[in-house]
Protein backbone atom coordinates (compact mmCIF):
# COMPACT_ATOMS: atom_id res chain seq x y z
CA UNK A 1 0.00 0.00 0.00
CA UNK A 2 1.80 3.37 -1.27
CA UNK A 3 0.15 6.83 -0.27
CA UNK A 4 0.08 8.90 -3.30
CA UNK A 5 -1.18 12.76 -3.90
CA UNK A 6 -2.96 13.25 -6.95
CA UNK A 7 -3.52 16.79 -8.19
CA UNK A 8 -6.26 17.81 -11.01
CA UNK A 9 -5.71 20.99 -13.06
CA UNK A 10 -8.68 23.00 -14.29
CA UNK A 11 -8.86 21.34 -17.41
CA UNK A 12 -9.06 18.06 -16.08
CA UNK A 13 -12.37 18.95 -13.89
CA UNK A 14 -14.12 21.74 -16.47
CA UNK A 15 -17.34 19.99 -16.34
CA UNK A 16 -19.43 17.78 -14.62
CA UNK A 17 -18.61 14.56 -17.05
CA UNK A 18 -14.77 15.10 -16.20
CA UNK A 19 -15.22 15.64 -12.75
CA UNK A 20 -17.35 12.40 -12.52
CA UNK A 21 -13.73 11.03 -14.74
CA UNK A 22 -11.85 12.13 -12.07
CA UNK A 23 -13.83 10.32 -9.49
CA UNK A 24 -13.00 6.84 -11.42
CA UNK A 25 -9.78 7.39 -11.93
CA UNK A 26 -9.43 7.98 -7.91
CA UNK A 27 -12.16 5.22 -6.88
CA UNK A 28 -9.50 2.57 -8.95
CA UNK A 29 -6.37 3.80 -7.43
CA UNK A 30 -7.91 3.53 -3.88
CA UNK A 31 -9.63 0.26 -4.59
CA UNK A 32 -6.08 -0.75 -5.21
CA UNK A 33 -5.14 -0.16 -1.83
CA UNK A 34 -3.42 3.17 -1.91
CA UNK A 35 -4.28 5.96 0.96
CA UNK A 36 -5.12 9.07 -1.77
CA UNK A 37 -5.28 12.39 -1.07
CA UNK A 38 -6.76 14.64 -4.26
CA UNK A 39 -5.68 18.25 -4.85
CA UNK A 40 -8.31 20.37 -6.83
CA UNK A 41 -7.77 23.50 -8.92
CA UNK A 42 -11.20 25.16 -9.50
CA UNK A 43 -13.04 24.46 -12.97
CA UNK A 44 -11.96 25.65 -15.98
CA UNK A 45 -12.39 29.13 -16.52
CA UNK A 46 -13.71 29.77 -13.30
CA UNK A 47 -10.96 31.88 -11.52
CA UNK A 48 -10.57 34.39 -14.48
CA UNK A 49 -14.08 34.77 -13.97
CA UNK A 50 -13.77 35.74 -9.79
CA UNK A 51 -10.67 37.72 -10.68
CA UNK A 52 -12.88 39.96 -13.51
CA UNK A 53 -15.80 39.77 -10.51
CA UNK A 54 -13.69 41.69 -7.87
CA UNK A 55 -11.99 44.08 -10.45
CA UNK A 56 -15.27 45.07 -11.60
CA UNK A 57 -16.70 46.04 -8.48
CA UNK A 58 -13.45 47.55 -6.95
CA UNK A 59 -10.81 47.70 -8.82
CA UNK A 60 -8.28 48.72 -5.91
CA UNK A 61 -9.81 45.86 -3.82
CA UNK A 62 -8.83 44.64 -0.41
CA UNK A 63 -6.16 42.20 -0.90
CA UNK A 64 -7.74 39.96 1.90
CA UNK A 65 -11.57 39.99 0.49
CA UNK A 66 -10.32 39.55 -2.82
CA UNK A 67 -8.58 36.09 -1.62
CA UNK A 68 -11.86 35.21 -0.41
CA UNK A 69 -13.39 35.59 -3.59
CA UNK A 70 -10.99 34.11 -5.76
CA UNK A 71 -10.72 30.89 -3.41
CA UNK A 72 -14.16 30.31 -4.50
CA UNK A 73 -13.53 27.71 -7.12
CA UNK A 74 -11.75 25.47 -5.64
CA UNK A 75 -13.92 25.07 -2.71
CA UNK A 76 -16.51 24.33 -5.40
CA UNK A 77 -14.73 21.63 -7.24
CA UNK A 78 -13.29 19.96 -4.35
CA UNK A 79 -16.95 19.81 -2.95
CA UNK A 80 -17.77 18.55 -6.23
CA UNK A 81 -15.53 15.47 -6.45
CA UNK A 82 -16.22 14.31 -3.20
CA UNK A 83 -19.78 13.83 -3.81
CA UNK A 84 -19.04 11.98 -7.37
CA UNK A 85 -16.76 9.58 -4.72
CA UNK A 86 -19.48 9.36 -2.60
CA UNK A 87 -21.81 8.05 -5.39
CA UNK A 88 -19.06 5.84 -7.04
CA UNK A 89 -19.25 4.33 -3.10
CA UNK A 90 -15.99 5.43 -2.18
CA UNK A 91 -15.64 7.43 1.22
CA UNK A 92 -14.67 10.71 0.85
CA UNK A 93 -14.59 14.50 2.05
CA UNK A 94 -13.57 18.14 1.30
CA UNK A 95 -11.52 19.75 2.66
CA UNK A 96 -10.80 23.61 2.43
CA UNK A 97 -7.19 25.56 3.04
CA UNK A 98 -8.25 26.34 6.55
CA UNK A 99 -9.73 23.05 7.56
CA UNK A 100 -6.45 20.90 7.47
CA UNK A 101 -4.85 23.47 7.92
CA UNK A 102 -2.25 24.88 5.33
CA UNK A 103 -0.25 27.56 7.22
CA UNK A 104 0.68 30.52 5.21
CA UNK A 105 2.51 33.83 5.69
CA UNK A 106 -0.38 37.40 5.37
CA UNK A 107 0.35 37.91 1.67
CA UNK A 108 -2.53 37.47 0.43
CA UNK A 109 -2.64 36.66 -3.76
CA UNK A 110 0.72 34.89 -3.54
CA UNK A 111 0.87 33.38 0.15
CA UNK A 112 4.10 31.12 0.62
CA UNK A 113 3.49 27.97 2.62
CA UNK A 114 4.61 27.96 6.36
CA UNK A 115 3.43 24.50 7.95
CA UNK A 116 0.84 21.65 6.91
CA UNK A 117 -0.95 20.05 9.73
CA UNK A 118 -2.09 16.98 9.12
CA UNK A 119 -3.05 15.17 12.09
CA UNK A 120 -6.19 14.96 10.93
CA UNK A 121 -5.67 14.37 7.67
CA UNK A 122 -3.57 11.30 8.70
CA UNK A 123 -6.67 9.84 10.93
CA UNK A 124 -8.95 9.88 8.01
CA UNK A 125 -6.39 8.27 5.89
CA UNK A 126 -6.16 5.68 8.22
CA UNK A 127 -9.26 4.70 8.22
CA UNK A 128 -9.67 4.17 4.62
CA UNK A 129 -11.07 7.78 3.90
CA UNK A 130 -9.93 9.96 0.49
CA UNK A 131 -9.38 13.30 1.37
CA UNK A 132 -10.22 15.87 -1.52
CA UNK A 133 -8.25 19.46 -0.87
CA UNK A 134 -8.76 22.38 -2.11
CA UNK A 135 -6.19 23.64 -4.17
CA UNK A 136 -4.29 27.30 -4.07
CA UNK A 137 -5.83 27.89 -0.77
CA UNK A 138 -4.24 28.71 2.64
CA UNK A 139 -4.78 29.99 6.22
CA UNK A 140 -3.13 33.55 7.17
CA UNK A 141 -1.51 34.31 10.39
CA UNK A 142 -4.62 36.33 11.12
CA UNK A 143 -7.00 33.57 10.30
CA UNK A 144 -8.49 35.02 6.89
CA UNK A 145 -7.82 32.63 3.68
CA UNK A 146 -5.25 33.42 1.55
CA UNK A 147 -4.16 31.91 -1.94
CA UNK A 148 -1.01 31.20 -2.84
CA UNK A 149 -0.76 32.84 -6.71
CA UNK A 150 -1.42 31.25 -10.13
CA UNK A 151 -0.83 27.90 -10.30
CA UNK A 152 -0.69 27.44 -6.92
CA UNK A 153 -2.65 24.32 -7.19
CA UNK A 154 0.98 22.55 -7.56
CA UNK A 155 2.32 24.12 -4.72
CA UNK A 156 -0.99 22.54 -2.35
CA UNK A 157 -0.02 19.22 -3.62
CA UNK A 158 3.44 19.29 -3.48
CA UNK A 159 3.22 20.59 -0.05
CA UNK A 160 0.63 17.82 1.13
CA UNK A 161 2.85 15.33 -0.28
CA UNK A 162 5.68 16.51 1.61
CA UNK A 163 3.51 16.53 4.99
CA UNK A 164 2.55 13.51 4.88
CA UNK A 165 5.74 11.24 3.10
CA UNK A 166 3.48 10.27 0.12
CA UNK A 167 5.44 8.58 -2.06
CA UNK A 168 4.81 10.29 -5.14
CA UNK A 169 2.69 13.41 -6.29
CA UNK A 170 0.98 12.84 -9.41
CA UNK A 171 0.24 15.96 -11.74
CA UNK A 172 -2.73 15.25 -14.09
CA UNK A 173 -3.23 17.89 -16.71
CA UNK A 174 -3.76 17.81 -20.48
CA UNK A 175 -0.78 16.85 -21.91
CA UNK A 176 0.84 13.22 -21.74
CA UNK A 177 3.88 14.53 -19.66
CA UNK A 178 7.22 16.56 -20.48
CA UNK A 179 8.19 16.87 -24.03
CA UNK A 180 11.24 17.69 -25.38
CA UNK A 181 10.20 20.84 -26.60
CA UNK A 182 6.52 22.15 -27.84
CA UNK A 183 4.74 19.90 -29.78
CA UNK A 184 2.82 22.18 -31.78
CA UNK A 185 6.14 23.70 -32.80
CA UNK A 186 7.99 20.15 -33.40
CA UNK A 187 6.36 17.07 -34.76
CA UNK A 188 9.21 15.32 -34.06
CA UNK A 189 8.78 16.10 -29.88
CA UNK A 190 9.23 13.19 -27.75
CA UNK A 191 8.03 12.43 -24.54
CA UNK A 192 10.47 12.11 -21.56
CA UNK A 193 10.66 8.76 -19.12
CA UNK A 194 12.74 10.59 -16.71
CA UNK A 195 13.66 14.42 -16.45
CA UNK A 196 15.68 16.06 -13.23
CA UNK A 197 14.16 18.78 -10.47
CA UNK A 198 16.59 21.45 -11.99
CA UNK A 199 15.96 20.85 -15.26
CA UNK A 200 12.44 20.90 -14.84
CA UNK A 201 13.01 23.77 -12.97
CA UNK A 202 14.80 25.62 -15.65
CA UNK A 203 12.41 24.34 -17.92
CA UNK A 204 9.82 25.84 -16.16
CA UNK A 205 11.34 29.17 -15.48
CA UNK A 206 12.20 29.75 -19.31
CA UNK A 207 8.59 29.12 -20.73
CA UNK A 208 6.97 25.53 -20.41
CA UNK A 209 3.54 25.76 -18.56
CA UNK A 210 3.38 22.14 -17.62
CA UNK A 211 4.49 22.77 -13.90
CA UNK A 212 4.87 25.69 -11.58
CA UNK A 213 8.37 26.73 -10.92
CA UNK A 214 7.68 27.25 -7.05
CA UNK A 215 6.04 23.32 -6.89
CA UNK A 216 8.99 22.03 -8.46
CA UNK A 217 11.32 24.01 -6.79
CA UNK A 218 9.43 22.89 -2.89
CA UNK A 219 9.61 19.11 -4.41
CA UNK A 220 12.99 19.78 -5.43
CA UNK A 221 13.63 20.61 -1.58
CA UNK A 222 11.83 18.21 -0.10
CA UNK A 223 12.53 15.43 -2.07
CA UNK A 224 8.63 14.65 -3.37
CA UNK A 225 9.26 12.55 -6.38
CA UNK A 226 6.75 13.89 -8.80
CA UNK A 227 5.15 12.73 -12.09
CA UNK A 228 3.22 14.69 -14.71
CA UNK A 229 0.77 12.55 -16.83
CA UNK A 230 -2.96 13.23 -19.03
CA UNK A 231 -5.75 12.82 -17.48
CA UNK A 232 -7.86 11.69 -20.62
CA UNK A 233 -5.14 8.73 -21.42
CA UNK A 234 -3.55 5.78 -19.57
CA UNK A 235 0.40 6.77 -20.35
CA UNK A 236 2.65 6.90 -18.04
CA UNK A 237 3.57 10.27 -18.03
CA UNK A 238 7.06 11.63 -16.69
CA UNK A 239 9.01 11.67 -13.90
CA UNK A 240 10.35 14.38 -12.09
CA UNK A 241 13.10 12.92 -10.24
CA UNK A 242 16.76 13.77 -8.13
CA UNK A 243 19.71 13.56 -10.59
CA UNK A 244 20.95 10.34 -9.15
CA UNK A 245 18.12 8.34 -10.42
CA UNK A 246 19.22 8.92 -14.27
CA UNK A 247 21.87 7.09 -15.09
CA UNK A 248 22.80 8.42 -18.73
CA UNK A 249 22.40 11.78 -18.96
CA UNK A 250 21.67 13.75 -22.45
CA UNK A 251 24.05 16.86 -22.98
CA UNK A 252 20.45 18.39 -23.52
CA UNK A 253 16.76 17.32 -22.58
CA UNK A 254 14.79 19.88 -23.79
CA UNK A 255 14.35 23.06 -25.73
CA UNK A 256 12.19 25.29 -24.23
CA UNK A 257 10.66 29.30 -25.09
CA UNK A 258 9.10 32.07 -23.67
CA UNK A 259 7.55 34.83 -25.64
CA UNK A 260 6.83 36.97 -22.47
CA UNK A 261 9.92 39.19 -23.01
CA UNK A 262 10.89 42.78 -23.72
CA UNK A 263 14.37 44.41 -24.03
CA UNK A 264 14.98 47.61 -22.91
CA UNK A 265 17.92 49.57 -24.05
CA UNK A 266 19.62 52.49 -21.73
CA UNK A 267 21.88 54.26 -24.33
CA UNK A 268 25.05 56.13 -23.09
CA UNK A 269 25.12 55.31 -19.62
CA UNK A 270 28.12 56.97 -17.43
CA UNK A 271 30.41 53.96 -16.56
CA UNK A 272 30.98 54.72 -13.11
CA UNK A 273 30.74 52.68 -9.67
CA UNK A 274 26.87 52.12 -8.71
CA UNK A 275 25.52 53.17 -11.83
CA UNK A 276 23.66 49.42 -12.37
CA UNK A 277 22.54 49.50 -8.59
CA UNK A 278 21.11 52.87 -9.81
CA UNK A 279 19.13 51.63 -12.63
CA UNK A 280 17.81 48.12 -11.06
CA UNK A 281 17.36 49.57 -7.85
CA UNK A 282 14.13 51.78 -8.65
CA UNK A 283 12.77 48.47 -10.68
CA UNK A 284 13.47 46.48 -8.30
CA UNK A 285 11.41 48.89 -5.66
CA UNK A 286 8.94 48.55 -8.09
CA UNK A 287 8.13 45.14 -8.53
CA UNK A 288 9.80 44.15 -11.47
CA UNK A 289 11.70 41.17 -11.60
CA UNK A 290 15.05 41.95 -14.57
CA UNK A 291 16.38 38.95 -16.63
CA UNK A 292 19.31 39.10 -18.77
CA UNK A 293 21.38 41.80 -19.03
CA UNK A 294 24.29 42.92 -21.29
CA UNK A 295 26.68 45.55 -21.23
CA UNK A 296 28.78 47.42 -24.06
CA UNK A 297 31.74 49.85 -22.91
CA UNK A 298 32.25 52.32 -25.02
CA UNK A 299 35.84 52.57 -26.93
CA UNK A 300 36.70 55.68 -24.59
CA UNK A 301 35.48 53.88 -21.21
CA UNK A 302 33.29 56.98 -20.02
CA UNK A 303 29.76 55.51 -20.83
CA UNK A 304 28.09 52.06 -21.62
CA UNK A 305 25.37 50.62 -22.95
CA UNK A 306 22.95 48.88 -20.91
CA UNK A 307 20.39 46.08 -22.33
CA UNK A 308 18.13 44.17 -20.13
CA UNK A 309 14.92 42.10 -20.23
CA UNK A 310 12.09 42.22 -17.97
CA UNK A 311 8.26 40.20 -18.74
CA UNK A 312 6.62 41.92 -21.26
CA UNK A 313 3.59 42.85 -19.26
CA UNK A 314 6.08 44.85 -16.70
CA UNK A 315 7.21 46.75 -20.05
CA UNK A 316 5.17 49.92 -19.57
CA UNK A 317 5.81 50.22 -16.33
CA UNK A 318 9.72 49.68 -16.33
CA UNK A 319 9.84 52.30 -19.13
CA UNK A 320 8.07 54.61 -16.40
CA UNK A 321 10.05 53.96 -13.71
CA UNK A 322 13.49 54.84 -15.70
CA UNK A 323 11.83 57.81 -17.35
CA UNK A 324 11.30 59.16 -13.28
CA UNK A 325 14.51 58.96 -12.70
CA UNK A 326 16.20 59.84 -15.84
CA UNK A 327 17.90 62.95 -14.58
CA UNK A 328 19.46 61.29 -12.11
CA UNK A 329 21.10 58.05 -14.06
CA UNK A 330 21.80 60.32 -16.65
CA UNK A 331 21.34 58.07 -19.57
CA UNK A 332 20.78 60.14 -23.31
CA UNK A 333 17.91 57.50 -24.81
CA UNK A 334 15.92 54.66 -23.93
CA UNK A 335 14.84 52.14 -26.47
CA UNK A 336 12.65 49.23 -26.25
CA UNK A 337 11.67 45.74 -27.60
CA UNK A 338 8.64 43.76 -26.84
CA UNK A 339 9.04 41.68 -30.14
CA UNK A 340 11.78 39.50 -28.73
CA UNK A 341 11.76 36.21 -27.61
CA UNK A 342 13.81 34.12 -25.57
CA UNK A 343 14.88 30.38 -25.91
CA UNK A 344 16.98 28.56 -24.02
CA UNK A 345 18.51 24.59 -24.45
CA UNK A 346 18.70 22.52 -21.42
CA UNK A 347 20.27 19.58 -19.59
CA UNK A 348 21.60 18.45 -17.17
CA UNK A 349 24.43 16.83 -18.99
CA UNK A 350 25.98 20.57 -19.94
CA UNK A 351 28.18 20.18 -16.60
CA UNK A 352 30.16 17.23 -18.35
CA UNK A 353 30.49 18.02 -21.87
CA UNK A 354 32.10 21.25 -23.20
CA UNK A 355 30.58 22.34 -26.91
CA UNK A 356 26.95 22.61 -26.45
CA UNK A 357 26.95 26.84 -26.37
CA UNK A 358 28.96 26.50 -29.78
CA UNK A 359 26.55 24.34 -31.37
CA UNK A 360 23.15 26.53 -30.42
CA UNK A 361 25.34 29.62 -31.99
CA UNK A 362 26.60 27.68 -35.25
CA UNK A 363 22.80 26.62 -35.46
CA UNK A 364 21.41 29.94 -34.90
CA UNK A 365 23.62 31.23 -37.61
CA UNK A 366 23.32 29.07 -40.12
CA UNK A 367 19.64 30.24 -40.24
CA UNK A 368 20.37 33.78 -39.96
CA UNK A 369 19.05 34.70 -36.69
CA UNK A 370 20.73 36.89 -35.39
CA UNK A 371 21.61 36.77 -30.96
CA UNK A 372 20.92 39.57 -29.37
CA UNK A 373 21.68 38.86 -25.71
CA UNK A 374 23.31 35.50 -24.44
CA UNK A 375 22.83 34.46 -20.52
CA UNK A 376 23.80 31.05 -18.63
CA UNK A 377 23.45 28.92 -16.31
CA UNK A 378 25.18 25.32 -15.24
CA UNK A 379 22.62 23.66 -17.07
CA UNK A 380 21.14 26.20 -19.34
CA UNK A 381 22.05 28.70 -22.17
CA UNK A 382 19.79 31.12 -23.56
CA UNK A 383 19.47 33.58 -26.03
CA UNK A 384 17.16 36.40 -26.87
CA UNK A 385 16.33 36.67 -30.43
CA UNK A 386 13.35 38.55 -32.71
CA UNK A 387 10.45 36.76 -31.72
CA UNK A 388 9.64 35.89 -35.81
CA UNK A 389 12.12 33.32 -35.80
CA UNK A 390 10.68 31.25 -32.58
CA UNK A 391 9.61 28.70 -34.43
CA UNK A 392 12.66 28.58 -36.84
CA UNK A 393 15.19 28.79 -33.90
CA UNK A 394 13.24 26.30 -31.73
CA UNK A 395 13.46 23.41 -34.64
CA UNK A 396 16.71 24.16 -35.94
CA UNK A 397 17.77 23.47 -32.09
CA UNK A 398 15.87 20.17 -31.47
CA UNK A 399 17.41 18.97 -34.61
CA UNK A 400 21.18 19.78 -33.77
CA UNK A 401 20.83 18.33 -30.64
CA UNK A 402 19.72 15.08 -31.98
CA UNK A 403 16.64 15.11 -30.02
CA UNK A 404 14.54 14.85 -33.46
CA UNK A 405 16.08 11.27 -33.63
CA UNK A 406 15.49 9.79 -30.10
Amino acid sequence: MARIVQKFGGTSVADLDRINAVARRVAQTAADGDEVVVVVSAMAGVTDEMVERASTINSLHDAREYDVVVSTGEQVTSGLLALALQHLGVTARSWLGWQIPIRTDGVHGRARILAVETDELEARLARGEVAVVAGFQGLGPDRRVTTLGRGGSDTSAVALAAALKAERCDIFTDVDGIFTTDPRIVARAHKLDRITYEEMLEMASVGAKVLQTRAVGLAMTEGVRLRVLSSFGDGPGTLVVDEDEIVEKQHVSGIAYSRDEAKITLIRVADRPGVAADIFGPLADADINVDMIVQNVSADGKATDLTFTVTESDLDRAILVLGEHKKALGYADLVSDANVVKVSVIGVGMRSHAGVAQCMFRALAEKGINIQVISTSEIKVSVLIAEEYTELAVRSLHAAYGLDAA
